[in-house]
C-alpha cells in the first residue's frame, strides 16, 4: 500500500497534464473553439515535429542567452549580497532600490536596451541578468540574515575573520534560500530572453514566434511555448541535481 502511494504522488502531475491534453483534444475536436484560435494537441505536435529544426536551432540561441545572463546575475548577486550584509549601510542603501527595480516591467526595459546595445546578444543577456538578480540576491541575503547567532559567536571565540565566518558558516547555512531563489531565476531567464527576442533578433525563440504570430500559425505558437516551459523544467532540474550534490547533508535530512 505505501508503495503504490508512493507512485501515485510522483506520478499523479503527470496524470493530471495528461488529463487536461486530453480535455484540450476533445475541445478542438468537437470544435467548442475554433481551431485557428485553440489549435487541438495533434497539431501542435505536428507542427513541431514540422519545424524542429528551426525550433532546435532557436533553442539554442534562446538558452545561451538565458544561461549566460544567469551566470552573470549569479555573480553580481553574489557580490551584493556579501557587502549587504558585511556592511549595514549598504544594506540601507541598497535595498530599497532592488524593491524599485521589480515595479518596472521588463516589456518597458527591453527596448531600451536594443536602443543602446542593437540587435545581437548583448541586450538579451543584460536583461535576463537584470531579471534574475532580483530573486538570487534577495534569496541568499535573507538566508545570510536568518544564520543563528550562536554559531556565530562560537566561531568568533575561536578567532575566525569575517571572511572566514562567511565562509564556513554563513554562506553554507545559506545555500538552501539561494538555491530556493536560484530556481525561480531560471525561469526568469528563459522567459527574459524571449521577451527580449521579440523586440529585435535575428534568432531565437521570441523571434520565431513573432513571425509565426504574423503568419497566423498558432499551432507552431503553442509549439514553441511547450518549448520554452520544457526548457525550463530541464533547467530547474539541472539545479535541483546541483543542489544535491552541493547540499548532500540535505538530502540526508530529507531521507530522515
Amino acid at each position: 500500500m505505501y508503495n503504490l502511494k508512493k507512485v501515485f504522488s510522483k506520478i499523479s502531475s503527470l496524470i493530471f497534464i495528461l488529463l487536461v491534453i486530453l480535455i484540450w483534444q476533445i475541445v478542438s475536436s468537437l470544435g467548442v473553439i475554433k481551431k485557428f484560435m485553440l489549435p487541438s494537441p495533434i497539431s501542435v505536435v505536428a507542427a513541431f515535429c514540422k519545424d524542429f529544426s528551426i525550433l532546435l536551432s532557436n533553442s539554442f540561441t534562446t538558452l545561451e542567452e538565458a544561461i549566460f545572463g544567469l551566470l552573470i546575475s549569479i555573480v553580481i548577486s553574489f557580490i551584493t549580497s556579501f557587502f549587504m550584509d558585511r556592511f549595514s549601510l549598504i544594506y540601507k542603501m541598497t535595498y530599497p532600490v532592488l524593491i524599485i527595480t521589480q515595479t518596472i516591467p521588463m516589456v518597458a526595459i527591453a527596448p531600451l536596451l536594443v536602443l543602446w546595445l542593437g540587435y545581437d546578444i548583448k541586450p538579451k543577456v543584460v536583461l535576463v541578468a537584470i531579471v534574475c538578480f532580483f530573486p538570487i540576491t534577495v534569496g541568499l541575503l535573507e538566508g545570510l540574515k536568518t544564520i543563528d547567532s550562536d554559531s556565530i559567536k562560537l566561531v568568533k571565540s575561536m578567532g575566525a575573520s569575517n571572511f572566514q565566518i562567511f565562509k564556513y558558516v554563513k554562506f553554507p547555512s545559506a545555500l538552501g534560500q539561494f538555491f530556493g531563489g536560484l530556481k525561480i531565476a531560471v525561469s526568469y531567464s528563459v522567459v527574459g530572453a524571449v521577451i527580449a527576442e521579440w523586440l529585435g533578433g535575428y534568432n531565437g525563440l521570441g523571434v520565431y514566434m513573432t513571425r509565426v504570430k504574423k503568419s497566423y500559425a498558432f499551432d507552431k505558437m503553442f509549439a514553441v511555448i511547450f518549448v520554452i516551459s520544457f526548457i525550463s523544467l530541464i533547467l530547474i532540474k539541472i539545479i535541483d541535481l546541483i543542489q544535491v550534490k552541493v547540499m548532500p547533508w540535505n538530502n540526508r535530512q530529507k531521507e530522515n
